[in-house]
């Protein structure tokens, strides 16, 4: 069985002009170098493919493949995400991880809340800006959060997105709208402790395979940013979720997945509130797989699983789909 590669390699956009910002979600070679090294090592054959615009080539070449293993989170548009498994869906080509439906609806984080909210899974209170006369509609308790509503890697998440007042909502809104041309997501601000938890498998096969609490180093600003992401080895600190919490958010977390339908593995981001209670605030159905520095393998590697088993576990619950067609 062959495993087609696709991905979007972060140096082929630098060499366009994109900025490191703007290509924080895509991959290194030596995260496409460990996939490729994993799905051998579980016994099958792989070819290279790349992006979108790649995989295009491929598919009007008439090459084919068994089954996509796809990393992919595109560049632009609102389903970025969705872009390849749609394209996929229309060779009628297997592949591993979130299908276009909850990858277009999962890019979107007030949707993505909404589902949520409508699962009663707790969620903070929201409200998403498409424009900066939505502030006059917006009926939440202060301190809020703020960030663009299609982002990952942190980004667009800084000092400004804790807002205290409606001045302070102005301004950080309307710098969001302007930067990121998009949404902003403005949210209750949750005070409490801050969770990831990885997960792999689907639906009732779906496992919480570990999870670990996001400990901020003294002096560094509190929020899971792109600037703390990208410095997470000075400015954070991992450590495994112990006593009662552990077991409240990883049942969140296991529900959150099986309600949003997510599949094969991702990351499901968890922060209290108040009182202590877990609240779901993101999903990441296509987490970041570099075998050094993503939090999914980071997770695993605290939870004594080897990035080859991290794999080989995703890629099963991928090849069950393709078995019980």
């Amino acid at each position: 069985m062959k495993f087609g590669l696709t991905y979007d390699l972060r140096d082929d956009y630098r060499k366009l002009g994109y900025s490191d910002e703007e290509t924080a979600e895509f991959d290194k070679e030596d995260t496409i170098f460990a996939i490729e090294s994993a799905v051998k090592e579980a016994g099958f054959k792989t070819e290279r493919i790349g992006n979108i615009f790649a995989l295009v080539d491929f598919l009007s070449a008439g090459k084919t493949a068994d089954i996509v293993f796809n990393i992919a989170e595109g560049m632009h548009g609102a389903g970025r995400e969705a872009q390849i498994p749609a394209l996929l869906d229309a060779y009628r080509l297997d592949y591993v991880f979130s299908d276009t439906v909850i990858l277009a609806l999962t890019l979107h984080k007030a949707l993505t809340k909404k589902v949520i909210r409508d699962s009663r899974i707790p969620t903070a209170d929201f409200f998403c800006v498409y424009d900066i006369t939505d502030l006059e509609n917006i009926d939440l308790k202060y301190p809020l959060f703020a960030k663009p509503v299609a982002e990952g890697t942190g980004k667009g998440i800084g000092s400004a997105s804790f807002i205290e007042d409606k001045e302070q909502l102005e301004a950080a809104v309307e710098f969001l709208l302007e930067k990121f041309n998009q949404p902003v997501l403005v949210e209750e601000y949750l005070p409490g402790r801050e969770f990831t938890v990885g997960i792999t498998g689907t639906g009732k096969n779906a496992e919480v395979i570990g999870g670990m609490e996001i400990l901020f180093e003294q002096g560094v600003e509190e929020s899971y940013s792109y600037e703390n992401k990208a410095n997470y080895q000075s400015n954070i600190k991992y450590s495994l979720i112990k006593g009662p919490i552990e077991q409240k958010v990883y049942s969140l977390a296991l529900d959150a997945w099986r309600v949003l339908e997510c599949r094969d593995g991702g990351r499901i981001d968890i922060r209290c509130d108040a009182s202590g209670r877990p609240n779901f605030i993101e999903v990441n159905p296509l987490a970041g797989l570099n075998p050094d520095d993503s939090d999914l393998p980071i997770i695993c590697r605290m939870n004594g699983i080897s990035y080859n088993e991290l794999i080989s576990k995703i890629i099963n619950s991928a090849l069950s789909r393709k078995v019980n067609k």
